[in-house]
């Protein structure tokens, strides 16, 4: 009898635990997949010939950006910004790249910043919203020839969609290879090894949240199809996207493509990591390919 009581009570403790494990996993899924609006503000002061923008997106989203405007003919550079941020994360480099003479587009991610949506999506949505933009503001230059620059989720979406086999350059900063990976490597920096037993539960949600799963969203899978220039950036201390991932996803890419492993750095913004050395890097890059 005592054993029978033991054994009841022992299902009972675990089927408890099991439930609150799966509701903290489903909480943090939530959490991740949460919209990150913020009031951006009015435009910087020191920002010269630059316009307010706001144009539809493929995602079903109205975007709010920034455009900048050197009207020189060399080009225009469209800037992606990472998960859970927006347009301002990408200024540094819209202020050097409009100095240097290039158009630029900067904008906010659906469920970023000023734009509409309800979800982050991880690249699906996104790379939509990406290939919104790139027609966007090739449609307004007088030279046509665009460069993209997308750091974590947006080298992610850039790749995702259709902008790959049309921009000119591309510079991917800290770009995860797959969702999977993503989240294995996010999970085992807070959680340690326990992290492993919580992945499955984390990728499972991905369809019936966001209505894609793991397979549509592997960036690596899509370096193959890249047309133009690539330069992937990457820190040989980042524990996101980790420097075995980064030669994995440079090995799929096709020449002319280079490679640059930041001695020293995580998963850092690197414009404001390097400062001079990244815009040096970046623009000649861009003079040697954009022609």
């Amino acid at each position: 009898m005592c054993y029978t009581l033991k054994m009841k009570k022992s299902i009972i403790i675990l089927t408890l635990i099991l439930l609150l494990s799966l509701s903290l996993v489903y909480l943090i899924g939530t959490f991740l997949t949460k919209a990150h609006p913020v009031n951006i503000g009015s435009i910087p002061n020191d920002l010269k010939k630059v316009r307010v923008v706001s144009f539809p997106s493929k995602s079903g989203s109205q975007l709010s950006g920034w455009l900048l405007e050197a009207k020189q003919g060399k080009g225009g550079i469209l800037l992606l910004h990472g998960v859970r941020s927006n347009r301002l994360q990408m200024l540094r480099r819209a202020r050097f790249l409009q100095k240097a003479g290039y158009d630029v587009l900067l904008f906010d991610f659906q469920a970023h910043g000023e734009s509409g949506g309800e979800q982050i999506t991880f690249g699906y949505l996104e790379s939509m919203d990406a290939d919104s933009a790139y027609e966007y503001l090739k449609d307004r230059l007088c030279n046509p020839t665009v460069a993209v620059i997308g750091v974590s989720l947006g080298g992610a979406s850039a790749l995702l969609g259709d902008v790959k086999s049309k921009a000119k350059v591309m510079i991917l900063e800290s770009v995860y290879p797959s969702i999977e990976k993503a989240i294995d490597n996010r999970l085992d920096i807070h959680l340690g090894s326990v992290g492993s037993y919580f992945s499955p539960l984390l990728t499972m949600q991905l369809k019936p949240r966001l209505g894609v799963g793991v397979d549509g969203l592997k960036p690596i899978e899509q370096m193959k199809d890249v047309k133009g220039a690539v330069l992937i950036i990457s820190g040989d201390k980042d524990k996101h996207t980790t420097i075995k991932e980064t030669k994995a996803m440079f090995s799929m890419a096709k020449e002319p493509k280079e490679l640059w492993i930041v001695e020293g750095k995580g998963h850092v913004d690197f414009s404001e990591a390097l400062g001079e050395v990244y815009e040096e890097r970046v623009l000649d890059f861009l003079e040697e390919w954009m022609e």
